[in-house]
């Protein structure tokens, strides 16, 4: 399957359907997934499967009911995926660390009232406590429960059904909802985004067309499905283009993920900068030398990064930049035309426009609007439940800069600037400061109110003897707002990041503001 221009026919079909024309392509006997367990599954495999499954969730969730995911990456979580396609039911994908709080809200928005899981993940990932708080909202259906239900009879009209599809397979306007995410929640409560069929096939051809794939290349994914980037990066994306992909629980095991990496002959990588720095410290030489692309995303990728894959494994790491709410690509560098220091520049189908933020120079707002921009947030009292973007624009929430090449710089989220003494400070920019004093460290910087400045910078750092001083003498020396400088610095023991690898910035702002409060009790 060579690299082909985008195609906006392309894009209308259904998820499923996408999944059969890419089988039509390739081939149904060809092996396309596989995870930790190590059973290859074929494109065959895959709709037999999720025809035998879809009939038995057939009558445990009715139509026009969004059923919950709750599993981790693998083949269990893309095989009940499609699924719940074949039968026509809607997926709502559940983020498993988000909390039962944000977990219980994401349920009610989506009226999710059951929920796919199973026994032995809740088991493996110690789940129990928030298994029991999801009991009491939602009834979870166990997959090892329902497959022991699957007889020789049920298998056998799974075979038929898989040797034609298409008759079989429920009929699904492109328009019509594919899937149901929940925006990562770094800076607040997660937002269901309402994504059709067409936003997450057209995000797989505009990447397609973007990026130079060869043909043989497989992919490696460990981002959790929950999340967009693992969702049509690491698992729509090369199930639809025909790649191999190896599919694994967590990005997390950073000491197993390089050796894997190696044993499987990985071409695609996709992670965060964190991430990225993790493997590359716990692998040996040798084991990511097979990546021909590895693009990273969710955060700004630092060039101590970069200096580390290039000169360890011989691999130019290439930023990119999404959101949920488009599926989530917008923009991505591109081997051959890779600038350091941006996000690279939009995709094809892309359309894009700028407005000016008041009181911050240098950036405007990005606002964008494609084929896989999504068709608006869960809202129970809106028409439909859902919150339309106003003609199709998305506000990204973010200020960036377009050079004239067309590549794109963010500067920072709207919601990351603070108003210190009547000027806006960027907290990235606080942070990336940070970063160039104690590279070797993690630091994440919020805002508090400040009843004499407006508000006032506070710096979270895992570097024990981190002092504003050195900062201090470190933006005197490179030309840096001192403003930037912030007056506390607080010291522990690891930065909390979501299961996205983002910062966990709402974990961060309730410290600070606890803090805050005791140093003015005290």
């Amino acid at each position: 399957m060579a690299h082909r221009p985008f195609e906006l026919a392309r894009t209308r079909v259904s998820l499923f359907e996408a999944l059969l024309r890419a089988r039509d392509a390739r081939g149904g006997k060809f092996p396309i997934l596989e995870d930790h367990e190590r059973k290859v599954l074929s494109y065959d495999d895959i709709v037999r499967a999720a025809f035998a499954l879809g009939g038995k969730i057939d009558t445990l969730i009715k139509k026009r009911e969004t059923a919950g995911i709750m599993l981790p990456t693998g083949t269990g979580c893309v095989v009940t995926f499609f699924a719940l396609h074949a039968i026509g039911r809607t997926p709502a994908m559940l983020n498993f660390t988000a909390g039962a709080m944000n977990l219980k809200a994401a349920c009610q928005a989506a009226n999710v009232k059951k929920i796919l899981t199973s026994r032995r993940f809740i088991q493996l990932a110690k789940l129990e406590a928030l298994e029991a708080e999801l009991s009491k909202f939602a009834q979870l259906i166990y997959l090892e429960d329902v497959r022991k239900t699957i007889d020789f009879g049920d298998k056998l009209v799974a075979l038929v059904k898989g040797s034609f599809p298409r008759v079989f397979a429920a009929k699904a306007n492109p328009d019509d909802t594919g899937v149901i995410l929940f925006t990562s929640g770094s800076y607040g409560t997660p937002k269901g985004a309402v994504l059709s069929h067409a936003n997450i096939v057209a995000n797989v051809e505009q990447i397609h067309a973007h990026i130079q794939f060869d043909p043989n290349w497989s992919f490696f994914c460990p981002l959790p499905m929950f999340h967009s980037f693992g969702l049509t990066g690491g698992a729509m994306l090369p199930l639809f283009t025909g790649h191999k992909t190896f599919l694994f629980p967590s990005p997390l095991q950073v000491k197993e993920i390089p050796k894997l990496i190696k044993e499987t002959g990985a071409n695609v990588f996709f992670a965060t900068d964190t991430f990225a720095q993790q493997y590359a410290r716990n692998a040996a030489d040798g084991d990511l030398n097979c990546i021909e692309i590895m693009v990273c995303g969710a955060e700004r990728v630092k060039p101590e990064t970069r200096e580390i894959y290039r000169t360890r494994f011989n691999i130019e790491l290439l930023e990119g930049y999404g959101a949920t709410e488009a599926s989530p690509v917008i923009a991505v560098n591109i081997p051959g035309a890779n600038k350091h220091g941006s996000v690279g520049q939009f995709i094809p189908g892309m359309e894009w426009r700028l407005e000016p933020v008041p009181g911050i120079d240098g950036g405007q707002k990005l606002y964008v609007r494609g084929p896989n921009v999504m068709r608006g947030y869960l809202d129970p009292m809106k028409p439909f439940g859902i919150d339309l973007l106003p003609q199709g624009w998305h506000d990204t929430g973010d200020v960036v800069d377009v050079d004239s090449d067309g590549f794109i710089r963010i500067l920072g989220r709207v919601k990351r600037f603070a108003k210190v003494g009547g000027e806006m400070v960027s907290l990235n920019a606080v942070e990336a400061y940070a970063a160039s004093v104690w590279p070797d460290h993690t630091h994440a910087a919020v805002a508090l109110p400040d009843s004499r400045k407006g508000e006032r910078v506070i710096l979270f750092t895992d570097h024990a003897d981190a002092k504003s001083e050195d900062l201090l003498a470190w933006c005197k020396a490179n030309g840096a707002s001192e403003l930037a400088v912030p007056k506390k610095i607080v010291v522990i023991e690891e930065i909390p990041v979501l299961g996205s690898g983002k910062t966990d910035y709402v974990v961060l702002q309730r410290m600070a503001a606890e803090r805050f409060a005791e140093a003015k009790a005290a």
